[in-house]
């Protein structure tokens, strides 16, 4: 088994329901992706998930120079961001892929399958 990257990406800017046109899509998609979550506990996938605070709470630290520099906001300025992601434990790319395409329908955003190095 490997580990896999499922990474969530959306658009930077969020309205009043995320990317989500009504607060009943909203909390649609927040349960399509809890039972997915629970289905890839089930199945043994599961390793970690989370979703992410806005690209705009994010802080870069370059501690490349004597002292680490601190700059706020996301790294890269762009029109969509990583919302959230899954990190899962399967056999192979197929198997990723198959699941991926079953978090993207739950949660309704695209979602792009990397693995790990060295963890095959």
């Amino acid at each position: 088994m490997a580990h896999y990257l499922l990474s969530v990406h959306g658009p930077a800017e969020m309205g009043e329901f995320g990317n989500y046109g009504s607060k009943e899509e909203m909390e649609a998609a927040f349960a399509a992706t809890g039972a997915f979550n629970d289905k890839l506990h089930a199945d043994g996938y599961w390793v970690f998930a989370g979703g992410l605070q806005s690209a705009s709470t994010a802080t870069v630290v370059d501690g490349q120079g004597d002292e680490p520099v601190l700059s706020d906001g996301p790294y890269l300025e762009t029109k969509e961001v990583i919302g959230g992601f899954w990190v899962i434990d399967a056999p192979d790319l197929d198997v990723a892929i198959r699941l991926a395409a079953e978090g993207s329908k739950a949660c309704g955003g695209k979602v792009e399958v990397r693995p790990f190095q060295g963890l095959a």
